[in-house]
C-alpha cells in the first residue's frame, strides 16, 4: 500500500546538513519580481509621457490656430486708420481700443503666445527624449512581445 510517513525531528537532519535550497528559490521570486516590478514602472511611465505628449500635442495645436488669428487681426489693424477705434477682444469681451493701443495689445498677446508655444515645444521634445530612452529599454527587454508604437 502507501509505505509514507512523516519523519521524526531526529531523522529529518539525521547527516548534519542543512537544506538551504528555499532560500535560493525565495530569492529568485523576489528578484522576478522586483525586476517585473521596474519593468511595470517603465510602462506605465511611458504611457504617462504619452498621454503628455498627445495634450501637449493638442494644445500646441489650439495655439497655433490662435497665432494664425492674431497674425490676421494684425494684418487687419494695419489696414485701419489710426483715428478709428476698433473692438479688441480681451477674454470674453469686446473693447473699443483706439488702433494704437490695440496694436501694442496684439503685440503683447503676440509675445505671451510664442512664449506658450516655446514652452510647450520644450516639453514635447523632452517627452520624445523620455519615450525614445524607454523605448530602447522596452524592447530589448520584451521584443516583440510589447507594441509601444501607435
Amino acid at each position: 500500500m502507501n509505505n509514507m510517513r512523516m519523519l521524526a525531528e531526529e531523522e529529518e537532519n539525521d547527516d548534519g546538513t542543512e537544506v538551504t535550497w528555499g532560500a535560493f528559490l525565495v530569492f529568485d521570486i523576489h528578484s522576478r519580481l522586483s525586476a517585473f516590478q521596474e519593468d511595470q514602472q517603465r510602462i506605465n511611465t511611458f504611457s504617462k509621457l504619452n498621454t503628455r505628449l498627445r495634450s501637449i500635442e493638442e494644445r500646441l495645436e489650439e495655439l497655433k490656430q490662435e497665432k494664425e488669428a492674431l497674425d490676421d487681426l494684425a494684418t487687419e489693424l494695419e489696414l485701419t486708420d489710426e483715428d478709428e477705434s476698433v473692438l479688441y477682444k480681451i477674454g470674453e469681451s469686446f473693447l473699443h481700443l483706439p488702433q494704437s493701443r490695440a496694436m501694442k495689445r496684439l503685440e503683447k498677446d503676440q509675445a505671451v503666445l510664442s512664449a506658450q508655444v516655446l514652452d510647450l515645444s520644450t516639453g514635447a521634445e523632452q517627452c520624445e527624449k523620455d519615450m525614445k530612452e524607454l523605448k530602447v529599454t522596452l524592447y530589448a527587454r520584451f521584443g516583440r512581445a510589447i507594441n509601444l508604437d501607435e
